[in-house]
């Protein structure tokens, strides 16, 4: 289209679309991290994102259920005998012709000939060569029986050849020998290839002088030559192999009538030879069942062939199960020929969230040389968690999100609109840009302020907490579902504490069979694994030494866990199991509560499951700590622990 200024508008052709919408990585990674959160390591998680695809793109998987469903409607819908049938039908009409042009002759030349007719053998194939001599006394047979003669010797060459079907409709007999002796040529040019002769760059420059029209994918040198020229003669075996004896036999003996020259047939052989001896590594053995109706000549057979080739290679591409597999190896080209444009659309962004996720630094290495999920994309799988958490607790009665703590606080760095009610300090040069930014938008002048380009600066409280965040790591919360809530209650927790109270100290404490301190990283990745063993004890002690640490802070408690405790530590570092509980467990560990309680640490566990063992012993534990339980439901377990942890805060 082009407009009355004189641009012209098209469809884009050049590389990727500029207009395309931007990937979005932030879909990508919570894909990826709520895998790695229950249990997949990154690399698979990633691999398995690919698999699946996302909301806009198809996936790795069904890309290759479209290659598979594609390959099963080749096979279905055809069959390889269309040629047979061609050259049956044509034999058919010419003998009918003959016969109704010498039935009214009285002559005993015409019933020598009806004679001849009538001796000829029953296969196609011998009827046809019988007939090489004989004289048509119709035109209709004539014509039809040098139609069998060319398109035998266009179906040979097409099945060789791509596009020789087409080029040769009306076939001469200078097209005829134009043909041979680009063969005779094309095989001298392979022979000197293999005997290593020194000319082959100059014969095969002469050769495509001479003969570039026969051979529309422009090789560029002699092995481009020969490997287009063998995967083409592969692929014409493979539906010879795929035929019945009977159906490959006649058309073995029709081929000797290419043309009505028997040198084209001997040509095609000889460069079959050479072909299988310079690619042995083409298949060329392999078969393929056809039941369908459609009738192939040879050369649509060969191409089918091809087809199935082309979409068994991307099969394996798609798969990406070999040693060193990479997005890059499909082939965008083969793909989109095979299932359209949208197919190498998805296949592109695929490689290109690949890419970025990779480039954009959300993955790195381990020390121990394993791949594992970047601070930075830590950081966003926070902010996602943290906002989930904070859309729910909106939704509560009686609950808002506090931005400020009043005029007394300290600044945070951020600013943000001036509010009705608002106490806090201008923040002035934030409030001048948006002045001169507003008038020079509107076309200049002079500046005024205008309410609108208020800013405050934005303060909170500056009291500082010592957080323990115990989180019950035992079999039975992978075994519940409780695996992924507890995860992404942590890193909402952390994500709000590093990010809005940067003075606040965490401690994030798992504990199964024994307990430890870990960072975020090692909590996001931790698989899941069967061990016995509920060590609250051990869980608590590491929290009371975190709050030790910290003798100036608020301290503060949150226990997430769904079984009574199971197992104490001895003073020689042993954990000691059993269930049900000892009595010393559960003493150990009501004692290490009351040693927080007197260092005035709010305790509150939140309780997952209705085990009414560990509804008994929470309970115990919160009214012995002045603490208290919450039995959260799983959607709602990182909004109670954050509320929680603000609310004790706030207090």
């Amino acid at each position: 289209m082009t407009t009355p200024e004189g641009y012209s508008y098209g469809p884009w052709h050049d590389g990727p679309d500029p207009l395309a919408p931007p990937i979005d990585l932030r879909d990508a990674l919570d894909e990826i991290g709520q895998d790695v959160m229950g249990g997949t390591s990154p690399r698979s998680a990633l691999e398995e994102l690919l698999r699946r695809g996302t909301r806009s793109t198809s996936g790795l998987d069904e890309l290759t259920r479209r290659v598979w469903q594609r390959r099963s409607e080749i096979q279905r819908r055809n069959n390889l005998d269309g040629t047979l049938q061609e050259v049956q039908r044509l034999l058919s009409e010419a003998l009918d012709a003959e016969r109704r042009t010498l039935f009214p002759d009285p002559s005993d030349d015409a019933r020598l000939a009806e004679a001849e007719l009538d001796a000829l053998p029953p296969g196609t194939a011998a009827a046809v060569r019988e007939l090489t001599d004989y004289q048509w006394r119709s035109e209709q047979g004539r014509e039809n029986y040098e139609k069998i003669q060319d398109l035998l010797g266009r179906e040979m060459l097409e099945s060789r050849f791509e596009g020789m079907k087409q080029a040769l409709q009306n076939t001469s007999p200078e097209d005829v020998e134009r043909v041979n002796q680009m063969l005779s040529d094309l095989n001298e040019l392979l022979d000197a290839h293999a005997r290593g002769a020194d000319d082959v760059d100059e014969r095969f420059a002469e050769f495509m002088r001479e003969h570039g029209e026969f051979f529309p994918e422009n090789p560029q040198n002699v092995d481009e030559l020969i490997d287009a020229l063998a995967a083409r003669a592969a692929a014409a075996q493979r539906m010879m192999n795929s035929m019945s004896e009977e159906q490959r036999n006649e058309l073995m003996s029709l081929a000797q009538q290419a043309f009505g020259d028997p040198r084209i047939a001997q040509q095609l052989s000889n460069l079959d030879a050479q072909l299988r001896a310079l690619r042995p590594g083409e298949d060329w053995t392999s078969s393929a069942r056809f039941r369908g109706r459609n009738p192939l000549g040879m050369g649509e057979g060969a191409q089918a062939m091809q087809d199935l080739a082309e979409l068994d290679a991307l099969a394996e591409q798609l798969g990406q199960s070999y040693p060193g597999a990479r997005l890059e190896d499909i082939d965008l080209e083969a793909l989109e020929r095979q299932l359209g444009q949208d197919a190498g659309v998805d296949a592109r962004r695929l490689s290109e969230l690949e890419r970025e996720l990779r480039r954009q630094g959300l993955f790195e290495r381990a020390p121990d040389g394993s791949l594992r999920l970047s601070p930075k994309a830590l950081r966003r799988l926070g902010e996602t968690a943290l906002a989930d958490v904070v859309n729910s607790l909106r939704g509560k009665a009686g609950q808002r999100e506090q931005e400020s703590a009043g005029a007394a606080g300290e600044p945070t760095g951020a600013s943000r609109p001036w509010q009705f009610g608002d106490m806090q300090p201008w923040d002035t040069s934030r409030t001048v840009r948006n002045a001169v930014l507003r008038t020079a938008s509107v076309g200049g002048g002079q500046v005024r302020l205008d309410v609108s380009d208020v800013e405050v600066v934005e303060t909170e409280h500056r009291s500082r907490a010592a957080v323990a965040l115990l989180v019950d790591t035992s079999w039975s919360m992978v075994q519940e579902g409780r695996w992924l809530p507890m995860k992404r209650t942590a890193l909402a927790l952390h994500q709000l504490i590093s990010t809005r109270f940067r003075n606040d100290a965490l401690q994030l404490v798992t504990f199964g069979r024994y307990a430890a301190s870990v960072e975020l990283e090692e909590l996001v990745g931790l698989e899941g694994a069967w061990e016995q063993g509920t060590n609250a004890h051990h869980a608590l002690l590491l929290a009371g030494r975190h709050l030790r640490r910290h003798p100036d802070a608020q301290p503060v408690v949150l226990m997430v866990t769904d079984g009574e405790p199971t197992a104490h530590l001895e003073p020689d570092g042993e954990a000691v199991f059993d269930y049900p509980p000892q009595p010393q467990t559960l003493y150990k560990t009501v004692s290490e509560v009351d040693r927080l309680a007197k260092l005035g640490a709010a305790l509150t566990v939140f309780r997952l499951g209705d085990d009414p063992r560990l509804e008994a012993f929470v309970d115990l534990l919160a009214r012995r700590s002045g603490g208290r339980v919450v039995a959260p439901d799983l959607d709602g377990l990182g909004a109670a622990v954050v509320g929680d942890y603000l609310r004790t805060r706030r207090r």
